[in-house]
């Protein structure tokens, strides 16, 4: 769950700072100048809305060890180091995949894998994880990691969050200038947006954004049973995989740090349940055993 909030906050900050800036250089005004010139719009949002999520695609690996404090492991110094290593080369050999960076960091139960392309990737364990399982259900988990990389699981998630992004800020500029249209509908000195306009594009980009996310994280718990059976796929059994979700329902006894926001591996409850980007263990495990 880390690495999807990671990215989803990242992207969400680098479109804020890109829609403040072409505001601050009169794009609103040109758009909106003589009428709402919605083909221009659609060409801005898309721009801000994939540059958004592209450029966070690409600081995904170094956001994501500067988050957890990960070391890349050049040269295995211990015997676990030793057995994360080939571990996840042999997987990444029976993915077809090139050889990833491995990483361990310290920290609660948890594992990662995140980069922008299938040559540049990453995946990171925790020494909480490699301390409270059994080696077959950690090369599980390393497995279900490997599956997101040659799933394309970023690139997609990117795709989709350009999608969703281009969208907000399309359709909160047309909703804006409707209101601002209507606000100053007697006012036939005026031009270009006015106060209407922007107050109302930023409270729609918020509510917007917040509908996206539901779209985001349906499609991050999708791509988690998608990761499960190619775990099952790369460890010849549905089994390990199974078992090490049984026991990281029974490792999850304290949050993360702050600025993991826990695993939520077990996925939400309720209205939460929308935002959740895992589906809860139970779903995981049920899906598996259909395999």
């Amino acid at each position: 769950m880390k690495r999807v909030l990671l990215f989803l906050a990242t992207n969400l900050a680098v479109m804020l700072v890109l829609s403040v800036v072409t505001s601050l250089l009169g794009v609103n005004k040109f758009l909106t100048a003589n009428g709402l010139n919605l083909g221009m719009l659609l060409v801005f949002a898309g721009v801000i809305g994939f540059g958004g999520a592209f450029i966070s695609l690409l600081m995904s690996k170094s956001m994501a060890k500067w988050s957890t404090g990960a070391r890349v492991i050049e040269h295995p110094s211990t015997s676990t180091e030793v057995w994360l290593v080939d571990t996840v080369a042999r997987l990444a050999d029976r993915a077809g995949l090139p050889m990833p960076e491995v990483a361990i960091y310290d920290g609660e139960p948890n594992a990662f894998a995140t980069g922008a392309t299938k040559n540049a990737s990453l995946v990171a364990v925790s020494t909480g994880l490699l301390q409270g399982m059994t080696r077959e259900e950690a090369e599980a988990v390393l497995a279900h990691e490997v599956a997101h990389i040659a799933n394309g699981d970023m690139v997609t998630l990117t795709l989709i969050q350009g999608v969703v992004n281009t969208f907000v800020i399309f359709l909160s500029r047309v909703v804006g200038y409707a209101v601002d249209s209507f606000l100053r509908r007697n006012d036939e000195e005026s031009s270009g947006p006015g106060i209407g306009y922007m107050v109302t594009s930023f409270i729609c980009e918020i509510v917007f954004g917040v509908l996206a996310s539901i779209i985001v994280a349906w499609f991050s718990r999708q791509r988690e049973f998608r990761a499960d059976a190619g775990a099952a796929r790369l460890m010849g059994s549905a089994l390990p995989m199974q078992n090490a979700l049984r026991r990281l329902g029974n490792l999850h006894t304290e949050p993360l740090p702050q600025n993991m926001a826990a695993s939520g591996i077990a996925g939400g409850q309720g209205l939460m349940a929308l935002f959740a980007t895992h589906p809860p263990l139970e779903q995981r495990i049920a899906a598996l055993n259909g395999r």
